[in-house]
């Protein structure tokens, strides 16, 4: 038994914010031609008073479920990624589980930053082949907006909420369908380049994000590269059997560099970052579920994603829709 993504949701906060709003709400010495020319962004969506990690990640649950004509008691896993849970515990799954009125299996939290999608996918795929789980809600949901540092605008214009989800189902597809292989790393030697500083366990509080942005940047391009290659190399396959690659959004000159690499136009890749920003393990997802839904990625096609965040972690999967 393999893994097989049979449907994509996402939410999106009502408000979006735009780079000039930003800079006047939050009194930036920033504009919009100087974030747009470093990051690609143009706006990002924040979360409403009342929404939690758990209720956008319900929604996006309910989309991928609906669009796979799937209903709660097909669910026996729901894994979560998410930097912003709505509790130290119960888990944001858990949350969840409760929400979507799931009442069997198990659900729990994955903490990998902006990869968090990636391993949770690693995960679900794995309780898939070993007969553990049949029906999983793989989500990556955050609201970052909660934990940013409102004058340090090198790091606080970059990020937005959001919620994404994917329904996988155990089934016996042909050889190369379904989810193919996952690849996920780790390196905690330069966790503080990227991080949050503060925690139930440390400050007893919950911090805001930290970045050494040139560091991080330098570290995307080959760690990505790296697990790129090694996706590929594990299912024989070649860069030209790639139909989309679906990045994680943090920044679309790294998303052009990744494109470049497997000699895909940008119009083989699929970009969200101009309008949601980096909503950190909710990136792919979300563009995943705006892909689908709009009818670029079809059936049989191949999809390469690949993500990089606080960790340092990074990864890639290789999935046939």
């Amino acid at each position: 038994m393999r893994a097989v993504i049979i449907g994509t949701g996402g939410y999106l906060p009502e408000r979006a914010v735009t780079n000039d709003q930003l800079a006047v709400e939050k009194g930036l010495d920033t504009t919009d031609s100087w974030i747009r020319e470093r990051t690609g962004i143009g706006q990002r969506h924040f979360a409403a008073e009342g929404e939690t990690a758990s209720s956008m990640g319900a929604a996006a649950c309910r989309a991928a479920l609906a669009q796979a004509s799937a209903d709660v008691a097909d669910v026996d896993c729901i894994i979560v990624a998410t930097a912003t849970p709505d509790s130290a515990f119960p888990s944001t799954a858990a949350r969840i589980q409760g929400a979507l009125g799931v009442t069997r299996g198990m659900a729990f939290d994955v903490a990998a930053a902006c990869t968090g999608f990636i391993y949770a996918l690693g995960i679900a795929d794995a309780l898939i082949r070993t007969g553990q789980a049949t029906g999983v809600l793989v989500v990556g949901t955050e609201i970052y907006s909660r934990i940013l540092d409102w004058s340090d605008r090198g790091t606080c214009v970059l990020f937005g909420d959001g919620a994404g989800a994917v329904f996988l189902r155990a089934g016996d597809p042909a050889p190369g369908d379904g989810l193919l292989s996952t690849h996920m790393h780790a390196d905690g030697r330069h966790g503080d380049i990227l991080a949050v500083d503060g925690g139930a366990g440390s400050t007893g509080g919950t911090g805001v994000v930290r970045m050494a942005g040139r560091e991080v940047f330098k570290h995307a391009v080959t760690k990505l590269a790296s697990a790129v290659d090694e996706a590929l190399a594990a299912n024989g396959l070649d860069q030209s059997a790639v139909a989309w690659l679906v990045p994680h959004q943090a920044n679309v000159r790294i998303i052009e560099a990744m494109g470049k690499k497997l000699g895909l136009p940008l119009d083989r890749v699929v970009i969200t970052v101009d309008r949601h920003a980096n909503t950190s393990a909710a990136s792919i997802p979300l563009a995943l579920a705006e892909a689908t839904r709009d009818g670029r990625i079809k059936r049989g096609d191949l999809v390469l994603m690949e993500a990089i965040g606080g960790g340092l972690t990074w990864g890639a999967a290789l999935a046939r829709f």
